[in-house]
């Protein structure tokens, strides 16, 4: 079924124990729902994050996003594409206007997150799942940001550590348990 993702889920070494709870409850979903790649599936579906640093990995570049109404990484749902480098590639140019590439091919991180029930589009997404993979992009941070206006009110670039206190108090746990360990593992595997 999604077997070269799962694959490369499975060789995936987790950075900490949050990692390896989420890794095995992903590998689960996956083997026993066909329809994990569609948002569709209305308890749980895969999405893809990009943690965007610059060259000299000092500033990590972030959205407003109108949904959570807070600062926050790009990404999106996988909508059928198992590729999800490409889904988080192709989300973070379009949410950015920047040209951000790859760091390395590989899932930099995994972790499963909640959805609280919202409206999008005029119609009520009940709560749900996202069982997300981020992965490690690069972008020139002298290149000009755009607003995409459906989707955030906001592009900004901010030092490592800054990123870690401009999203609002109701992100407290995205921003202790996900933003923390992405500049924690940047700054340890010195990629």
């Amino acid at each position: 079924m999604f077997d070269a993702f799962i694959q490369q889920l499975e060789s995936y070494e987790p950075f900490n124990e949050q990692e390896r709870a989420d890794k095995q409850l992903m590998l689960e979903y996956l083997r026993t729902n066909e329809d994990i790649f569609l948002r569709t599936n209305l308890r749980a579906h895969m999405t893809a994050s990009a943690w965007i640093v610059n060259k000299d990995r000092t500033k990590v570049l972030m959205i407003y996003h109108n949904i959570y109404d807070s600062w926050s990484w790009t990404g999106g749902h996988a909508d059928g594409d198992e590729d999800l480098l490409a889904v988080a590639v192709r989300e973070a140019n379009e949410e950015t206007g920047v040209v951000a590439t790859p760091v390395t091919k590989d899932i930099f991180s995994v972790e499963m997150l909640t959805v609280d029930g919202h409206v999008k589009r005029g119609a009520y997404v009940p709560s749900h799942m996202h069982l997300n993979v981020s992965y490690l992009l690069e972008a020139d941070d002298s290149q000009s940001v755009r607003i995409k206006e459906d989707e955030n009110q906001g592009v900004a670039w901010f030092e490592l550590d800054e990123a870690l206190t401009k999203p609002s108090q109701a992100e407290g746990w995205v921003v202790r348990n996900i933003y923390k360990k992405l500049n924690d593992k940047l700054r340890k595997l010195g990629i």
